[in-house]
């Protein structure tokens, strides 16, 4: 596979004015006002293969829109390169942007007072789609996102979670090489949430979409992707898939035990930190080691009678809490 995107000691530098408290520097601000530079992205560099699907997690405020809008070409980088399919964005624009589209969880890119029928036409004739085609495809979106009750009401009847599908269905539509999407289900319900997960893994695997995703609902990073860019103060923290993540940087177990019978009082050892205890059932965390996992097993078996044992991982969001 080929690098389909390469970014190299990306910038982005935005001037914020000063603003000044007294009247009479107010008034001088109006004629000759200060700035400072605020640097919102600096250096940064990394590489996404065709066809991958790459989660891209900053802390808030920490720059992830801003890359998204440099890789799109909605902002112009105060410096470095940006390589989009083979594209320089400065140079071929126009060319570019008919193979990407970008989803912004908080901004609508659909008319407010037309229909989302209307729209999905629309985009299909901006980007030159065969008529045939487009309705075919049209169709087809249509279907899987379950909206055919909704496509022919106007946007601002739409509830935000069905104006979210829609939108969605509206980056689909030229069939982009790369889909760039910044909190996709924010405002999604869970039915509607399992739905875009399953269409965009599809659309990887049989249009053979790259996925370049910013949430921050980790279902969505480990329901889709299997890469994670971590990023904090605008170094690469972990560049690798979301396995090695959990089998390198899980420092804890949790562990819930149901008892057969309670013949005595759990007991526990000194690694192991009590979350809930019932009569016949505790939880409890303990570090993961292999000694610990080990002892745990060995006075589970040998003391209590134990109808089922139960070991998990914690919470992705956890284990990336960690290199923040």
């Amino acid at each position: 596979m080929k690098p389909i995107i390469t970014v190299k000691d990306l910038n982005k530098t935005f001037k914020q004015e000063i603003r000044k408290s007294w009247f009479k520097n107010k008034l001088k601000s109006i004629f000759k006002p200060e700035y400072n530079d605020f640097e919102a992205v600096s250096s940064i560099g990394f590489q996404v293969m065709e066809w991958e699907k790459v989660a891209f997690l900053w802390p808030n405020w920490a720059g992830k829109s801003t890359t998204i809008k440099m890789l799109t070409w909605i902002l112009h980088s105060t410096s470095g390169s940006i390589d989009v399919m083979w594209f320089d964005p400065a140079i071929d624009r126009e060319k570019y942007v008919y193979n990407i589209w970008a989803v912004f969880g908080q901004v609508s890119r659909l008319w407010y007072h037309l229909t989302p029928g209307d729209s999905f036409e629309l985009f299909g004739k901006m980007f030159d789609v065969p008529k045939e085609k487009l309705a075919t495809r049209i169709d087809y979106l249509v279907s899987k996102f379950e909206i055919e009750d909704i496509i022919d009401l106007p946007v601002r009847k739409l509830s935000l979670g069905q104006r979210m599908r829609c939108e969605v269905v509206a980056s689909l539509i030229h069939s982009p090489k790369i889909i760039f999407l910044d909190e996709p289900t924010i405002w999604l319900d869970m039915i509607a949430k399992q739905k875009l997960r399953e269409i965009i893994n599809e659309i990887n695997i049989t249009e053979w979409t790259t996925i370049f995703l910013t949430s921050h609902d980790l279902w969505d990073v480990e329901n889709i992707c299997k890469r994670v860019i971590i990023i904090n103060h605008w170094k690469i923290l972990y560049d690798w898939n979301l396995k090695e993540l959990r089998r390198n940087y899980v420092k804890v177990k949790n562990i819930r035990v149901k008892f057969e019978n309670m013949e005595k009082t759990f007991e526990p050892l000194w690694f192991m930190k009590m979350k809930k205890e019932k009569w016949d059932f505790v939880e409890f965390e303990i570090p993961n080691t292999k000694e610990n996992l080990a002892k745990t097993f060995e006075i589970l078996t040998w003391d209590y009678a134990v109808e089922d044992i139960t070991i998990e991982d914690p919470d992705i969001e956890d284990i990336i809490r960690e290199f923040y």
